[in-house]
């Protein structure tokens, strides 16, 4: 018979540290927002946390839905308190995003998404253009996520989905913490395109693409593939983190005190309440264990 945590009835264990589960890996997928900061200042057991397991021996790559590069990413990581020795590279959707257009060179490109993110374009050989001259959509976030929502782009998809515009989400959040707020992310508007019956290419998690280019840095980076069963992934999002993970083949650890704090009963790094984690684990593969932040 099934057992109770296969179905999904019981809250993933708890894990003391990542000191319990470190040694078993050789590479650790972290993600970035939630888990190392919260956009507005990093968490210093968390930085600790994998500078120490990478003194053991793992290597540590941080796997990010940002839309922008990871030079663009590390820098904002100094800015934020991120101690210098925390990981060993950065991967994030942004780079995705770029290797998916550098093999549409001369494409017109319409960028649904705030100014700052116009670096993700540099170097490609885009034409970039207004939306009626646009061969393709890529869209990093909202034009101003302090204040709009995804149903502010209704029309304006539904404008896209009459030209049967290709659609690159180069973050598939849906949501992401800033401070003590939840704001929209791409992801969001690419799920109202989906649902209009769009062709929609998602360049972050939880899709194969970032875990591909994830587990190839590495397997560089340690000069040696990675043998099976030792990549931990590390994400406080189910749909995005943790799913992703068991699509991807990878083992799983839960960050409760991110994206799903209130509805565990987790904020500020407190205990997650056990039957709201069974709840959101209901009839979803289960992260080999759960912790309220991450710390060694």
């Amino acid at each position: 018979m099934m057992d109770e945590v296969a179905m999904g009835l019981v809250a993933p264990r708890r894990v003391a540290g990542l000191s319990q589960i470190a040694g078993d890996y050789d590479l650790i997928l972290c993600d970035i927002w939630g888990v190392v900061h919260n956009g507005v200042r990093a968490f210093p057991a968390a930085c600790d946390a994998l500078a120490r397991a990478r003194a053991g021996g793992a290597s540590v790559v941080l796997v990010s839905n940002a839309p922008r590069p990871a030079d663009f990413v590390a820098t904002l990581l100094e800015r934020l308190g991120v101690p210098e020795g925390t990981y060993d590279a950065i991967v994030t959707s942004g780079d995705v995003t770029r290797a998916v257009l550098s093999e549409r060179s001369g494409a017109r490109v319409y960028h649904l998404g705030p100014p700052r993110d116009i670096g993700t374009f540099d170097g490609l050989g885009l034409t970039m253009t207004d939306l009626d001259g646009a061969d393709l959509v890529v869209c990093t976030g909202l034009f101003d996520d302090e204040v709009e929502t995804p149903q502010d782009y209704a029309e304006r998809l539904a404008a896209m989905r009459a030209r049967s515009l290709f659609f690159i989400c180069a973050n598939p959040d849906i949501v992401v913490e800033r401070g003590s707020r939840l704001i929209y992310c791409a992801g969001a508007i690419a799920q109202l395109y989906d649902e209009m019956g769009g062709e929609t290419l998602y360049c972050g998690k939880p899709h194969k693409p970032i875990y591909d280019t994830a587990l190839a840095r590495g397997q560089a980076l340690r000069g040696a593939p990675i043998g099976e069963g030792r990549v931990l992934c590390i994400g406080d999002a189910l749909r995005t983190d943790i799913i992703g993970a068991t699509a991807a083949g990878f083992d799983s650890l839960f960050i409760a005190s991110g994206i799903h704090a209130e509805e565990l009963n987790a904020k500020e790094g407190a205990e997650p309440d056990a039957a709201a984690l069974s709840n959101l684990f209901s009839g979803h593969a289960h992260p080999r264990g759960v912790m309220p932040r991450l710390a060694w």
